[in-house]
């Protein structure tokens, strides 16, 4: 996630670029001239967004001190592997139109080298969520391929010998591979540094606790007694938005099966909601990492990918994903599914609706929650997908495919449920 602050009179300027990333608007041109997207293969999503925070001016409306914070470009990528390693490949290939979008920004000049400059930019992320550890750009793409093709050669699903036809489609995938024209690439090994990061991030986040035990059970009921407090004396502000600022999003919204959504606002002041945050932070990054790792975030699937990232020293928090569907039927999801997580996480931000023990009311109270909700997302001026048209249930059933293509023999049943996927 690389953050720079927008040099003075430069706004438009850059806002007219990115608007010529566009084909229309919403819709990037993966092949754009300042950088393609669509040459890396290890790239799932990418977007472009200029940080323009309205709601900083609700701070003021109730007497408390506004945050100076530049305007900020911000772009974030959702790769796999190595994100320095990305960006690395793109300031090789692609330095010159990187250095034309950053150079609206604070500190690059022609002398700069791109890749350190974007290094030296890229933001810590608090927490991170992944539909499905794993899943590559390259599967992905090669497992859409794969569905297309065997669903052509099968007019209909078969009533008798569904096992014969599922061993003659995959003589048949097989032939296409060897022909090169099917790519059925093999699952490369995962790194085995990153397997013992993963392991040692699995066991150190509970050790850690279990050593601080003693001292988090000194500090509940003081902790309990302040959260109270907080929650019955916070101000909490959620106007309704403005209608130009919603038809903005939703002009943008809707070009894809699959939608962004990027939204940044204050954390309440004082030092109490910021301890909180960040513990918060730490456990739902963990969460996502070792629980929710496999097509679902508690209980909403649509989530392709997620981010939680402090902006300003902490003053601000910015959230990002990547969903499938509407935007009310994401808001939605969140509400009628994880609205209790939703009350643990944001009811940190400044004038969230009012919760009760962290869990309670907040996101229930729907209206003051997707007043709230739109009030802090902004635009995301250029969004890339690298499987448009495909949704979360698509890559699954993709991938079952694949995975059924590759046993030797099955039941008849077994057959006739994976012919069904095609």
């Amino acid at each position: 996630m690389i953050v720079a602050a927008v040099r003075d009179g430069r706004e438009a300027s850059l806002r007219a670029l990115l608007a010529s990333m566009n084909v229309r608007p919403g819709e990037v041109d993966p092949a754009n001239a300042i950088v393609p997207f669509g040459a890396f293969d290890d790239l799932h999503f990418a977007r472009l967004v200029v940080l323009d925070d309205a709601t900083l001016a609700d701070l003021a409306r109730f007497g408390l001190p506004r945050p100076t914070v530049p305007l900020y470009l911000a772009f974030m990528g959702d790769c796999d592997g190595d994100a320095h390693a990305l960006l690395r490949a793109m300031a090789r290939t692609h330095g010159d139109g990187l250095r034309r979008l950053f150079d609206h920004c604070d500190g690059l000049d022609a002398s700069t080298d791109v890749f350190a400059w974007l290094v030296a930019h890229d933001l810590p992320v608090q927490s991170s969520y992944v539909n499905t550890r794993g899943r590559t750009v390259v599967r992905i793409r090669e497992d859409a391929a794969l569905q297309r093709l065997l669903s052509q050669r099968v007019a209909r699903v078969p009533t008798t010998a569904p096992e014969r036809v599922r061993r003659e489609l995959r003589a048949f995938a097989f032939a296409e591979r060897d022909a090169g024209r099917l790519a059925l690439t093999p699952e490369a090994p995962t790194p085995s540094g990153w397997r013992l990061a993963d392991l040692a991030h699995l066991i150190g986040v509970p050790l850690v606790t279990l050593l601080l035990a003693p001292l988090l059970l000194l500090a509940l009921p003081f902790a309990i007694v302040l959260l109270r407090l907080a929650e019955t004396s916070d101000p909490t502000y959620s106007p309704r938005p403005r209608l130009a600022a919603v038809l903005e999003m939703q002009h943008i919204e809707d070009r894809d099966l699959t939608n962004s959504f990027t939204a940044v606002g204050a954390v309440k002041p004082g030092w109490f909601r910021r301890v909180l945050l960040n513990a918060i932070l730490i456990a739902l990054d963990y969460a996502a990492r070792h629980v929710f790792n496999r097509g679902f975030l508690t209980r909403v699937q649509t989530i392709h990918f997620a981010r939680w990232v402090f902006i300003d020293d902490q003053q601000r928090v910015l959230f990002a994903s990547s969903y499938d569907g509407s935007h009310e039927s994401y808001m939605d999801d969140f509400i009628n599914k994880v609205g209790w997580g939703l009350n643990i996480v944001f009811s940190n931000g400044f004038g969230w609706p009012r919760t009760d023990w962290l869990v309670h009311g907040g996101s229930r109270r729907e209206m003051e929650f997707k007043h709230y909700q739109r009030g802090h997302q902004v635009p995301t001026q250029v969004w890339y997908k690298a499987y448009p048209g495909l949704t979360l249930h698509d890559l699954a059933r993709n991938q079952r495919i694949r995975a059924g293509l590759e046993v030797e023999s099955m039941s008849d049943g077994d057959a006739l449920a994976w012919l069904r996927l095609l």
